[in-house]
């Protein structure tokens, strides 16, 4: 395994150069600075250990699952035919597809939008309830609060969708289709490295039973150090030597040359075996996840401040604050209002804000087909957003 590991990151490193154009190396190259400082080696071991064990095994797990099931029920392709000329089932299907984790619901109801076989409403239903990639964590982390999060999603996405359809009819906005929406590949443009991609597949398919053992017997309190007769601290500096391998992998993955290719989903190939798409999806996650967390940990540590209490003296702007990061394209600024979220820094309104408001990696292609219908649609998305946000802080916080 570690000699792969070596031959895929030597190979990732001459393709490069050497040079640090690859951005996403920041994330390694400051935690092992931060390993080798005595001063803050022992809260990173602290913070990769958790983001291992108590957030990337059940991510993983997660999307095992979500993405076994899409294969076996959706082996015909039916989400993508044109359904019924009823503009109620086009709107309830888009929520339905937004609620899924993941973006690739979401992506798919845009891109049946500019084909016609979708209505306007549905985009707005499709954007205002889809998470993105924060999914998978709430629910990996918080499962009550993630269920309840995405049956608001749907719930407030198919009565948004239904009167934005009611105001402007199915074809509002649509453009005329003059190419063929774009699927995201890896090609010299985005400089993926395929290697990299199949070791990280074979990395999660090998470590996803251990991991979630010791996730869940963590999760019952039990000390796995002593259960397994380890030395005390083993527990974590494993999960701080897997959590460093899956940010290595996730870093040499794909080169840094704009926005998108450093907040969104890396792309996939059609063909790509189950456990590639996992382990892109679930290295994704984890380092922004651990992003977040450092951030959290470092800024309490080196500034000797309360991020919860200081957020607490500006609740009512919280919400907002949350609905505004939402706009923000692409998947990683939502995990990190996620992560800040189960860390206790933001409450609960905020996180409802950002979920509504944020449309994951599906606002690229809506910008790259339907410019307009993607800012308008963003725009109805907003509205909802806030109403939720301010109402859940009015009632409950």
């Amino acid at each position: 395994m570690f000699i792969q590991l070596q031959q895929g990151l030597r190979t990732s490193f001459a393709q490069q150069g050497w040079q640090l154009t690859n951005k996403r190396l920041l994330l390694p190259v400051v935690l092992f600075a931060l390993l080798l400082t005595e001063n803050t080696r022992e809260l990173t071991i602290g913070v990769l250990a958790d983001a291992f064990w108590q957030v990337a095994a059940y991510v993983a797990a997660t999307l095992a699952l979500f993405h076994y099931l899409t294969e076996r029920f959706d082996k015909n392709g039916f989400f993508q035919e044109k359904l019924a000329g009823s503009n109620t089932l086009q709107v309830l299907f888009a929520a339905f597809m937004g609620a899924l984790p993941g973006c690739g619901g979401a992506i798919v109801v845009v891109t049946q939008y500019v084909k016609g076989n979708l209505s306007f409403g549905g985009v707005v239903a499709v954007l205002t309830a889809t998470m993105g990639d924060a999914a998978f964590l709430l629910l990996a982390s918080k499962p009550t609060d993630g269920l309840f999060i995405i049956a608001l999603g749907f719930g407030v996405g198919l009565v948004s969708g239904l009167l934005v359809d009611k105001i402007h009819g199915e074809d509002f906005m649509r453009p005329k289709l003059k190419q063929r929406p774009a699927q995201a590949s890896c090609n010299k443009a985005n400089l993926c490295n395929r290697n990299i991609i199949k070791l990280q597949g074979q990395f999660w398919q090998w470590m996803l039973l251990p991991a979630m053992t010791f996730a869940v017997l963590g999760s019952f309190q039990v000390d796995t150090d002593q259960l397994f007769g380890f030395a005390e601290g083993t527990s974590a500096g494993l999960g701080a030597a897997a959590a460093m391998i899956a940010i290595l992998l996730w870093a040499t993955t794909r080169e840094v040359t704009s926005y998108e290719s450093a907040v969104a989903e890396d792309p996939k190939a059609n063909n790509v075996a189950l456990f590639q798409r996992v382990a892109q999806d679930t290295n994704f996650v984890t380092s922004w996840v651990i992003a977040a967390f450092l951030m959290f940990e470092l800024v309490v540590y080196w500034f000797d401040i309360n991020l919860a209490a200081l957020f607490a003296n500006w609740a009512p702007i919280m919400p907002l604050m949350g609905v505004v990061i939402g706009l923000l394209p692409g998947c990683g600024p939502q995990i990190l209002v996620t992560s800040l979220y189960i860390g206790g820094a933001v409450p609960m309104s905020a996180q409802v804000g950002n979920a509504i408001s944020n449309d994951g990696d599906a606002l690229f292609p809506a910008i790259a087909l339907a410019p307009k219908a993607a800012v308008m649609a963003t725009l109805y998305s907003t509205i909802p957003a806030l109403v939720a946000a301010y109402s859940y802080f009015a009632i409950f916080e």
